[in-house]
Formats: structure tokens, sequence, C-alpha cells
């Protein structure tokens, strides 16, 4: 792994990134700017701070407890080609991955997709997808800001050749 990875922060044991304790890494860079952004931010891809995959994997294996990595943004599938060894590496540790995009699932498989999106998609188990929309915001809603926002079983949906949702329980 050599590609620093941009952040603009991490937060350890993180219950609302998906299922369990988690790390979320929180990418830095955007090119949605969703009105309402949770993490504004992380608009600017020259903010933030630049961080080595060998660190965050340091970080992870010293807290058994967390069950997986969350990439969070920013827009993580902007900086797909430096979070691929990383996230490999992750896996191997035999932990999840989930990653929030404002891409939506189509879009990240389509020919229009940032350089090495699929790649990463593809080594994703859950993929909380599209824009957040401030009119549709719901905060009684599992893993999403917004109700027109899908969690994605990804290689279930990679199988199946249609997007497979993820069972949520929408009751907080």
């Amino acid at each position: 792994m050599e590609k620093m990875i941009r952040l603009s922060g991490i937060e350890r044991d993180s219950i609302v990134d998906g299922p369990g304790f988690r790390m979320t890494l929180f990418t830095q860079g955007c090119p949605h700017h969703c009105e309402g952004c949770h993490n504004p931010q992380t608009h600017d891809f020259a903010g933030g701070y630049e961080e080595s995959p060998e660190r965050i994997l340091e970080m992870l294996r010293k807290n058994p407890m967390e069950r997986g990595v969350t990439l969070s943004g920013g827009e993580p599938f902007c900086q797909a080609e430096a979070l691929i060894p990383l996230v490999r590496e992750i896996r191997a540790l035999g932990r999840d991955i989930w990653a929030y995009s404002g891409y939506t699932f189509e879009e990240l498989t389509g020919t229009a997709a940032p350089p090495f999106a699929r790649e990463l998609l593809e080594l994703c188990d859950v993929l909380v997808d599209g824009k957040f929309v401030l009119a549709k915001r719901d905060i009684g809603i599992q893993f999403r800001g917004s109700s027109n926002q899908r969690v994605i079983r990804v290689p279930a949906s990679f199988v199946a050749r249609d997007v497979v949702l993820y069972p949520v329980t929408d009751e907080i």
C-alpha cells in the first residue's frame, strides 16, 4: 500500500454507520454538495489531511471490537484507487465494509462512474446510495439521512444483476 488517503476524520466505535461498533473513515472531497449536508467540511478536495493506509490498519488491529469499517465522506468513490488496497487488507482481517455514496449503485456500475469505483464497490458488503435530499430527510430511518437513499447488499446485487436491499428496521 502506498497511496495516501485524504480524510476529514476518523470516528472510532461508531454505532450509527452500520451494524455493531465500526471505524468510520470520513473521506475528504465531494462533488455532490447536497443541500443540508451533515458533513459540509468534507466538500473541499484540498481540505482535510492525508493518512497512510498502514496507520488506519494499525488503529483497526488495536480494537477487535470494531466489526467493520464504513467509508463515508465526502465521497469515498472519488478516492477509489487509494482506498482499494486498504479495503482489501481490512477484508483480510475479517472485517466487513460499508460505504456511503451520493452516487447510486447504477451510477457506480455504469460507464460514467469515477475511476476505479466499480472495483471498490465490488469489495464492499453494503452500499448506502444516493444523494442526501433535504426535503426527504427522516431521522426515524436506520442508516440513512433521507428516505430516497437505499441500503444495498452489494454482492447479492451483482449476482442478481439487480439491486438487492439490505434488511433495515426503520424503528429507532
